[in-house]
């Protein structure tokens, strides 16, 4: 789709309209029968919408997004940046399952984001050598099965994850908690560069948007939803790869963890996952 196309534009402002989240700006696109028309509906109608009130509406009738809907498709345009629709056949045929899956998805790359098979590979940030080591083993032994490997970026078992998978020729998405305007942590934007060569770069968020601590959760939704089921590889008790563990249980999706020794904190999460009966 070309990415000045009218609906195109008025979805990306949609989705910058203070308040209205991803479930309610698809509830407004349907009621409304497109993007263009949520912003011309009246307000007696708009009240009429499910979780539509009088806070929502009234950030839709004083929004000037489009401006900064405008802005973004010249850097998508220049940057070569393709944004997909909730609605489109390219999205994530997984994430469409999720209830909260973003309207719009920017990507960066050349992976087919429908893969046969798709599974997600997460962990601490303060990853050991005996979790990379199986970071990189489970990455090999799985090549065979030409599946698409999803992860977040991040220091330690993530970044560790798209190395090996760019060792043993694996399709690899890094999904991202900012837009495409950067890379974080920066001193990932060389395996960064690697990825869109033969995967892809995917984030919900415009450019502009920093990697604030609030946009990682959001992340993790999307590596949890796009995948069939979601492995955890090393992990404390709190943190990142737990929210991405039980959104994707909450999903419906298998999940998997590494068992650990019992006096390993690193290990302490996977641990807890399996009693729990989270992750098998």
């Amino acid at each position: 789709m070309d990415i000045r196309d009218e609906e195109m534009r008025y979805a990306i402002a949609l989705t910058m309209v203070e308040g209205i989240g991803p479930s309610r700006a698809k509830n407004l696109i349907a009621f409304c029968g497109s993007a263009k028309a949520v912003f011309e509906e009246k307000k007696a109608n708009l009240l009429r919408i499910p979780d539509i009130g009088l806070h929502s509406i009234r950030a839709l009738k004083k929004s000037n997004t489009m401006h900064r809907a405008e802005s973004e498709c010249l850097f998508m345009e220049k940057y070569q940046v393709s944004p997909l629709l909730y609605h489109e056949a390219d999205y994530p045929d997984r994430l469409k399952l999720c209830s909260d899956s973003p309207v719009i998805l920017y990507t960066k790359g050349v992976a087919n984001l429908n893969n046969q098979f798709t599974l997600s590979i997460v962990g601490t940030r303060s990853a050991t050598s005996y979790g990379k080591s199986l970071c990189l083993e489970l990455v090999r032994d799985l090549a065979k099965l030409q599946p698409l490997v999803i992860s977040g970026l991040a220091y330690g078992i993530d970044i560790c994850a798209h190395r090996a998978s760019l060792q043993f020729g694996v399709h690899t998405i890094a999904c991202l908690a900012h837009g495409l305007d950067r890379i974080y942590p920066p001193m990932h934007s060389t395996v960064a560069r690697e990825i869109v060569s033969c995967g892809a770069l995917v984030t919900e968020f415009p450019s502009g948007t920093n990697p604030d601590r609030e946009c990682f959760p959001s992340r993790n939704r999307i590596i949890a939803g796009m995948s069939d089921c979601t492995i955890v590889v090393e992990t404390d008790r709190s943190g990142g790869s737990i929210i991405t563990a039980h959104l994707a249980s909450g999903y419906g999706r298998e999940v998997f963890a590494f068992p650990g020794r019992s006096t390993d904190r690193h290990s302490s999460g996977c641990n807890a996952l399996i009693k729990q009966n989270v992750a098998a």
